[in-house]
């Protein structure tokens, strides 16, 4: 169908000229055009207006994922080709119907490739003038980009201006009425006004820079009023739909969900395919692999439009090829490692076959960096063997891990003590931890050597295990406190209880996944104790004095027990900070069964549950931005059965209920315990606290062997308050408080770490 507009009489005058001057132009002018490769995001920005500008380097640069990681090579990519705003959009389409591109003139012969639909700059207009008719070169692309009307700026004008001729008749061809009337609306050239070859050619590629078109043909004819121009075009298919092929293709590996996608064209299906929407589209599945954490992924080549209106969209998604670990001095120099692979990729969620995501690789740095043994860690990158694909390293730097510690200090459980200590964390390279301590105080000697997997090899719940051996001699706070006593009968001192023994202890984590904090850890097993009860002396004190009523202070009468307890735990840790909670809650269970040798038979169970609050009660300048929290406490436990006397609970004292000394609260086979606390900041690493403690035997004093609470003539039950002041050093939160007790008493304890 051809259509008519504006067609108006001319003079005999007129059409003499056009006669004279009309075969400069080319009998035919024709265009065509594919939709460009679309660059990967990292170097291409979408406009809204269809530009696009490209970079001459089509690698992925370097982008963080947190302050560690650096890449240091970037994504191997399918090159894509250069862009020149000069040319015209292509759009891949049936060979069969191609057409010749339109040539402006003999002089110019640009090389530009194709690009998608650019505003063309008016201002300098073509400046060669044809001398002779000729045939448009097939092989020469168009010499100016796609555009919308504009009026030519002629500010600048070239040393010799185009032959203009009359035009007579513009009709088009191939286009429904609504697409005609865009196409009217867009281009330049206009019956009854003079023309030239390069206006022409402005409007093929205005013409294509609308978006809706595949191929655009212009056909000039001479006509006794002037030339008649006809705009013969080939509108895109309707989109029907949207298929996603990703580089390289591993099934059912493809992160991007096809909802989105759906959500992303669902205003295009069943409309005229325009390329200014797919390439809206394109940016915003770009946008949601960045925002995504993909950092890798992008669409890549260019997009595949079929006669069925079926749109394919190739994507490079960022599969991780492999996973490899690199050792580095701090000079950034490589060396060889001593901790194996294996401990630090078992630390890594990402794993070959996985689309890299930002976010997961930050979640592990943090766990490698979390194992204690490196001095940094951060991320690189090297191409794939095959394009889309990458090479993840971890480059690691690895510190000291061996260390000797010598201290002493004070506390009101243990009095002055001095400790000195070693430990290897990274045994054999196997993130193993051995260490030794021993520790001499007042009240207590202590030898303890332990080794600890973390993660026991080839296990895919991360399960770990602690094996140790010890010996410790305490004064037990059942029979001695600072104010009431219980003494030996051959010594007429305070009952030592010498522990020698050792243990095994398993712990898992229960979660779906061994890489996200858990619901709940368990544990379970295994101790040896054998316990002996002396005098100052060293010498078996099976029995305490006469005015103690001669009580058995073993449960043997020969002053010696051997106890099995096979032991079980449970955790549910929803804390915001393990160390300084602010919020969230703390649930502990515990339960001891011994298994009966020297004729102990008994159970054990206990219970702790913590709350955090986060509140804001005083608002002073200096407080502004720092946590204020009240924290609760609820805690019991029982004893069932026949148990040693020193088995016994223990309440009172910096760990218990504050103004009361160590122990002298009471003792029991059964207890309860309440504490709240308002805690908050002063100044930097200061903080302060109030607190109300409370605790009762609930009267099973005297089910205890030998009744040690009626004998030293404790309450059982009470109370106590007070303030206190917490200092944050590199050994912990160090704890002073000050306490009053319901009986009028007050002392000051002494503690490292918060009180719960």
């Amino acid at each position: 169908m051809e259509v008519l507009k504006n067609n108006q009489p001319f003079s005999l005058l007129v059409c003499t000229l056009v006669t004279i001057t009309a075969w400069n132009i080319a009998p035919s002018v024709k265009a065509e055009t594919t939709i460009p490769e679309i660059t990967p995001i990292s170097t291409l920005e979408l406009e809204l207006n269809g530009e696009i500008q490209s970079e001459p380097d089509s690698e992925i640069e370097k982008i963080p994922l947190v302050q560690e990681v650096q890449k240091e090579a970037n994504l191997a990519q399918t090159p894509q080709p250069a862009t020149d705003p000069s040319s015209p959009v292509e759009i891949p389409s049936d060979p069969s119907l191609q057409l010749t591109p339109f040539e402006p003139t003999p002089t110019e012969q640009p090389t530009s490739e194709p690009t998608t639909p650019q505003t063309p700059d008016t201002t300098t207009p073509p400046t060669s003038e044809p001398t002779t008719p000729q045939t448009p070169d097939t092989t020469t692309p168009p010499t100016s980009e796609p555009t919308t009307p504009q009026t030519p700026d002629t500010t600048e004008t070239p040393p010799e201006e185009e032959p203009r001729v009359l035009i007579s008749e513009v009709v088009v061809t191939g286009a429904n009425p609504e697409l005609e009337d865009l196409i009217y609306n867009t281009i330049r050239t206009r019956p009854g006004r003079s023309a030239t070859r390069a206006q022409l050619q402005e409007d093929v590629n205005a013409i294509y820079a609308t978006g809706f078109f595949a191929k655009v043909d212009v056909s000039p004819e001479d006509t006794p009023l002037g030339v008649r121009v006809a705009f013969v075009v080939q509108a895109n298919p309707i989109l029907e739909r949207v298929i996603i092929d990703t580089k390289p293709d591993i099934q059912g590996q493809q992160v991007l969900p096809d909802t989105v996608v759906t959500e992303i064209f669902q205003e295009q299906y069943g409309q005229i395919l325009n390329l200014r929407d797919v390439q809206e589209g394109v940016r915003r599945i770009n946008e949601w692999y960045s925002q995504n954490g993909y950092d890798l992924a992008q669409v890549v080549g260019a997009p595949q439009i079929a006669e069925d209106g079926t749109l394919t969209l190739e994507i490079a998604e960022g599969y991780i090829e492999d996973i490899r670990v690199r050792f580095f001095t701090k000079e950034e120099e490589p060396v060889d490692g001593r901790t194996r692979d294996f401990i630090v990729t078992r630390e890594i969620e990402l794993k070959p076959g996985d689309v890299f995501n930002r976010n997961t690789a930050q979640r592990d740095l943090q766990r490698v960096f979390g194992l204690g043994i490196f001095e940094d860690v951060r991320l690189s990158f090297d191409p794939g063997t095959e394009p889309g694909q990458v090479i993840v390293n971890v480059d690691t730097v690895e510190g000291r891990t061996g260390s000797i510690a010598a201290g002493a200090g004070y506390s009101s459980n243990s009095g002055l003590f001095g400790s000195l200590s070693y430990q290897q964390q990274n045994l054999g390279g196997n993130n193993q931890t051995l260490g030794a301590e021993l520790q001499i105080g007042q009240r207590e000697v202590l030898f303890d050597v332990s080794f600890t997997d973390p993660w026991i090899a080839t296990d895919p719940y991360r399960t770990s295990y602690t094996v140790n051996a010890f010996r410790r001699r305490s004064i037990s706070l059942v029979y001695d406190g600072e104010d009431s006593s219980i003494r030996t009968e051959n010594g007429n001192d305070s009952p030592r209880i010498v522990r020698t023994g050792g243990g095994i202890t398993f712990v898992r984590p229960l979660a779906k996944n061994v890489y996200t904090k858990p619901d709940w850890t368990l544990s379970a097993g295994l101790l040896y104790q054998h316990v002996e009860v002396k005098n100052a002396d060293g010498e078996i004190a099976p029995r305490a004095r006469e005015q103690d009523d001669n009580i058995k202070l073993a449960y043997n009468d020969s002053g010696i027990d051997d106890i099995v307890l096979l032991t079980f735990g449970a955790t549910r840790d929803f804390r915001d900070n393990p160390t300084q909670p602010t919020s969230g809650s703390l649930l502990r269970l515990g339960a001891e069964q011994s298994i009966g040798v020297s004729s102990i038979f008994y159970n054990r169970i206990r219970a702790s549950y913590s709350y955090y609050i986060p509140v804001r009660i005083l608002t002073f300048d200096f407080m502004q931005g720092k946590p204020q929290t009240l924290a609760f406490n609820v805690q019991g436990g029982t004893v069932i059965g026949g148990f040693p006397p020193y088995e016994a609970f223990v309440i009172g004292g910096s760990n218990s209920v504050r103004g009361y000394a160590e122990g002298e609260l009471g003792s029991g086979s059964s207890y309860a315990q309440f504490t709240a606390e308002y805690r908050f900041p002063i100044i930097s690493i200061v903080g302060g606290a109030l607190f109300f403690d409370a605790a009762t035997n609930l009267g099973t004093g005297n089910s205890v062997r030998g009744n040690p609470n009626g004998i030293r003539g404790l309450p059982g039950s009470g109370f106590g308050y007070g303030l206190g002041v917490r200092v944050q050093s590199p050994v912990g939160s160090i704890r002073v408080d000050y306490g009053f007790n319901d009986q009028g008493d007050s002392r000051i304890h002494f503690a490292i770490g918060e009180r719960f």
